[in-house]
């Protein structure tokens, strides 16, 4: 990772939370994205559900949204195939499988979740190689690195 950005894979719920408050780790997340500090990986499927999301429960941040991964221009990962979506769901709950899946099948540095209840799990942690970690915890992790290298 030394001299090169790291990949972190954001799953849906981290764009939200990032959006609805501009504060918090969240925010900080998209906020070092934006700025180039770390390349955000998303799968189709996470930008589908973002969008619908705040289509619904945001309709007031959805052209926010909208314009801020057009600007943002992260990496997005092709939703891996049904099979391996099937894979994923026998240790993590189906409607999180597709993220797991595409998360097996791109490994970033992290994954960044606030769904500790699914992805924080000792059988969905053997699953992947990619360190799965909360907003806070990957704030935390990137401080470190950051004081580090500076």
């Amino acid at each position: 990772m030394a001299g090169e950005r790291w990949r972190v894979f954001l799953d849906t719920n981290v764009f939200i939370a990032g959006l609805v408050s501009r504060t918090g780790a969240s925010a900080a997340i998209l906020d070092l994205g934006e700025a180039g500090e770390i390349r955000i990986l998303i799968s189709r499927h996470v930008l589908v559900e973002a969008d619908r999301v705040f289509s619904k429960k945001f309709p007031q941040l959805t052209d926010q949204f909208r314009l801020f991964i057009k600007n943002l221009a992260p990496l997005l990962i092709d939703d891996p195939a049904p099979a391996a979506v099937m894979a994923a769901g026998k240790v993590i709950e189906p409607g999180d499988a597709p993220i797991l899946a595409a998360v097996k099948a791109e490994p970033a540095d992290y994954l960044v979740t606030l769904n500790t209840r699914h992805f924080i799990t000792s059988q969905v942690r053997a699953y992947v190689s990619t360190p799965i970690v909360t907003p806070a915890e990957f704030c935390t992790a990137f401080r470190a690195f950051w004081e580090r290298a500076g």
